[in-house]
């Protein structure tokens, strides 16, 4: 059994659901364990995920099931998927998938201005931080979950990618509705 493409999984299945807001989806960070491995994007690139998104959405369910392992013949499909949208495998769409997922992490919602991941969740944090309304309890809980989340979330390395995707930004979230 392989490891299960972790970083797609809340999309697809979100898509899978029609429930995906785009923003929170993007923002759920990738396992501890998985370092996402950041490449420069091609529009090619970006208007094959966008294209590969009903395909993709078909095999959430069997992805959700199998939970952390997939077995060889969903991998194969996953492949089929890829190869079908101009990707080697589905390796290279996942990593498409988490360039463009740290990207849009960071555009905001409305004004679609790009800041770092790690500086919007450090802003975060100072807000929680001196927001008097949240009970203690947690209060604590958000500060350890911020703190984790800024330890580990990437900063954007090929800063070309973000124009490229807020160029495609609409296409993406109508893809992964």
């Amino acid at each position: 059994m392989r490891q299960a493409p972790t970083r797609l999984i809340p999309w697809l299945m979100a898509a899978a659901v029609g429930a995906l807001a785009c923003t929170g989806a993007f923002a759920q960070e990738p396992p501890k364990d998985v370092t996402v491995k950041q490449i420069k994007l091609t529009e090619a690139q970006v208007k094959s995920f966008v294209a590969a998104q009903p395909d993709l959405a078909t095999v959430a369910p069997k992805l959700q099931e199998a939970g952390d392992n997939i077995d060889p013949g969903l991998q194969s499909e996953l492949d089929g998927i890829a190869k079908k949208h101009g990707f080697t495998d589905f390796s290279e769409l996942d990593d498409v998938a988490a360039n463009i997922s740290i990207v849009m992490a960071g555009l905001d919602s409305k004004s679609g201005e790009f800041t770092e991941p790690v500086e919007a969740l450090k802003k975060e944090l100072a807000d929680v931080t001196a927001d008097a309304s949240i009970p203690e309890n947690d209060k604590k809980q958000l500060v350890d979950e911020l703190n984790e989340a800024i330890k580990t979330t990437p900063r954007v390395e090929h800063l070309e990618n973000v124009e490229l995707v807020k160029a495609h930004r609409a296409e993406i979230e109508k893809a992964l509705q």
